[in-house]
């Protein structure tokens, strides 16, 4: 009888990385150090140089009109983005990397009919059709300041409600501290999602029962008079405008009510760039950008980044027990939504 006894350095077919999972992670790590040196480069632009495409391909969306009354609390400093500024220049992996071509690529994406699904520690579990929803909800608009990780921001014209709303009509127990919200998977409509198949989707993201009820946080269904276009997060968004945009999920299927922090996804694929808050903070350092100033996408001005995107009277108490970063609050690092 021949007994091997296998080489230190000898291991088990059965855990041998498969190719194609293999050829996947190498894309991921080629595509990150491409991004890092983007990072180290400088991505905002010298000379004052727009970040938006070729002015004469964009076409924006024919959609149905929505509109609603402004609410005045929240203003800017700066003049509202163009529409093609604020629905032609987007993060969307789901679609594609390219920023300036997400709004044609995702032009056949299906928003309807669209389910909403509410669960976890809740009253009572539901489901509810997306328009259904925002009938029993109280429209209103918000311009708020969108920016990036990448340092890109742009100055836009949300119409929604606040996400406390949402919050109540799920009516939470009082076991939940998390909202985990879940994104779509669909591999026929999205070219990104079944090229990119390294990335754990669905898209996943979570927040504190403390931000989700915030007067900030806000549920998203329309944007510059018009019903949500597909690249900007069609049906329904969340916006947390004092957070990076990763964090503002698009295109949300699921809210779910958690005593446990749920794992978010930029955390799960790069831990060491990507926290659970991802506040915005000029003094919080990133591996590939700065985040000390940041580019107007339209205009492509290059100015001071504040801490909370400008929103800390609204939610610096939110952290107040964590340590000072520069003499200000605190706060994280992350791609935008």
């Amino acid at each position: 009888m021949l007994i091997k006894i296998p080489r230190g350095w000898e291991i088990p077919e059965r855990l041998v990385t498969p190719e194609e999972v293999y050829l996947n992670r190498r894309k991921f790590l080629v595509r990150a150090g491409t991004g890092a040196l983007a990072g180290m480069a400088g991505l905002i632009l010298p000379g004052g140089a727009t970040l938006l495409g070729a002015k004469e391909e964009y076409q924006p969306a024919n959609l149905p009109p929505l509109t609603a009354p402004r609410n005045p609390e929240y203003k800017t400093d700066r003049p509202i983005s163009s529409e093609r500024a604020g629905t032609g220049y987007n993060n969307y992996y789901e679609f594609t990397e390219a920023k300036d071509q997400v709004w044609k690529v995702a032009r056949e994406f299906q928003p309807r009919p669209w389910q909403i699904e509410f669960k976890g520690h809740i009253e009572k579990p539901i489901k509810i059709d997306v328009d259904d929803l925002i009938k029993k909800m109280t429209l209103e608009e918000r311009v708020y300041r969108h920016r990036c990780v990448e340092r890109w921001v742009v100055i836009v014209p949300w119409i929604g409600f606040p996400l406390k709303k949402l919050v109540e009509f799920a009516a939470p127990t009082a076991k939940a501290r998390y909202v985990r919200m879940l994104s779509f998977f669909r591999l026929s409509q999205a070219e990104g999602q079944s090229r990119a198949t390294w990335y754990p989707w669905p898209y996943h993201e979570g927040l504190k029962m403390e931000e989700a009820t915030n007067e900030l946080a806000f549920v998203v269904v329309g944007v510059y008079g018009k019903i949500l276009p597909n690249q900007n997060g069609a049906p329904l968004r969340v916006h947390t405008p004092w957070k990076y945009g990763f964090k503002s999920i698009k295109a949300t299927t699921r809210f779910e009510f958690t005593d446990k922090q749920p794992p978010t996804f930029w955390n799960e694929v790069v831990p060491t760039e990507y926290d659970f808050e991802a506040n915005v903070n000029p003094a919080k350092p990133h591996p590939r950008w700065s985040q000390a100033h940041e580019q107007i996408v339209e205009t492509g001005e290059v100015v001071p980044t504040k801490l909370y995107n400008g929103y800390e009277k609204y939610v610096a108490h939110l952290y107040k027990w964590r340590p000072l970063l520069a003499g200000r609050g605190s706060s994280s690092v992350h791609p935008s939504r």
